[in-house]
């Protein structure tokens, strides 16, 4: 197994919490030079999890936490939770500016561009609708800490919200699609929370991690 090793926060018979780094894959893409993943490291390190072990999952510019499963049961019951929207999740990002505003919600409908793959676009009429709650945290130099709480779980849902016009028009620090950046494993949006029900025994379940940045 490669290195840098995975985090794993929380394990029991059920599932595996881990804290993603950025620049890692959370399931395996195409080809075999991105086999290399979350789901793929937690397969070689509890024997006997499912073949699709990934709960949900993490851009792979975004780093934090991440549940797998580690039995069928298990997978079929958190993937539920996830679906109804029953968890709760928060980011923190830095954007790459000045932020005036304290507080609001973004609503705002995007697609996939299916000419400029994984590149989501605003589309009023096609688009699905991604809802996220945002405050800000404080101002760091030119960029702006801010709190991310995601109601919808769009693909780059919060990377969209914070770079688009209609959004808060400042991207994420480090974003390779919609921001400046130049490659991999830059970019500043971390999972810092995330909760759910224990699929075995029902008992509410809250992990919390730090961002690097």
């Amino acid at each position: 197994m490669s290195e840098p090793r995975l985090k794993v926060v929380h394990e029991d018979e059920a599932f595996v919490v881990v804290d993603k780094i950025s620049g890692m894959l959370s399931v395996p893409g195409r080809g075999p030079e991105k086999r290399d993943c979350v789901a793929e490291r937690v397969r070689e390190m509890y024997p006997g999890a499912p073949e699709q072990p990934a709960v949900h999952r993490l851009d792979m510019d975004t780093s934090g936490l991440l549940v797998v499963a580690r039995n069928v049961d298990a997978h079929r019951k958190l993937s539920i939770q996830f679906q109804k929207r029953e968890t709760r999740k928060r980011y923190v990002a830095l954007l790459d500016g000045v932020l005036s505003d304290d507080r609001g919600m973004i609503e705002l409908p995007f697609r996939l561009d299916i000419d400029n793959r994984p590149y989501q676009i605003y589309d009023p009429e096609h688009g699905k609708v991604g809802i996220t709650h945002w405050e800000k945290i404080g101002i760091e130099d030119a960029w702006t800490r801010i709190s991310f709480v995601p109601i919808t779980g769009r693909t780059h849902q919060l990377r969209v919200h914070a770079a688009h016009a209609r959004g808060l028009g400042i991207p994420i620090v480090g974003d390779p699609l919609y921001g400046n950046g130049t490659g991999p494993g830059q970019m500043k949006l971390h999972a810092v929370e995330l909760g759910f029900q224990h699929p075995t025994s029902g008992v509410e379940m809250n992990f919390a991690t730090e961002p690097s940045f």
